[in-house]
């Protein structure tokens, strides 16, 4: 199993936004960049637009639990930031795992 963490400072997500590619889809957009270290980090950022904090919160989880379980097949290096779309609201953790994987696929991170 492979070491991952987070993005956690405005700094590191700035770096990302404005040196990363990015791709989208209906409910996800997904910012990559390589990184100096052996891991991958994942940021994942989920605005106010989207809904209350619960709903934020909640979809912060589905995100996370789907790339850990996943995380395997995602190439290491990378820092990435994944931000949800106002469209993910109330989606189910099925549909949020598979945006994120059709967006590794793009990237071609996803084995």
């Amino acid at each position: 199993m492979k070491f991952s963490e987070s993005l956690k400072k405005n700094q590191d997500f700035q770096i990302v936004y404005k040196t990363g590619k990015s791709y989208a889809n209906k409910y996800l957009v997904m910012y990559v960049r390589k990184n100096q270290s052996g891991g991958n980090r994942l940021g994942i950022s989920v605005s106010k637009k989207v809904g209350n904090s619960v709903v934020r919160h909640r979809l912060t989880r589905l995100i996370r639990e789907s790339y850990r379980l996943q995380e395997e097949h995602f190439q290491s290096g990378y820092d990435i930031v994944v931000i949800a779309r106002v469209s993910a609201n109330g989606r189910s953790y099925r549909e949020m795992e598979s945006a994120l994987i059709h967006l590794g696929r793009l990237h071609n991170i996803y084995k």
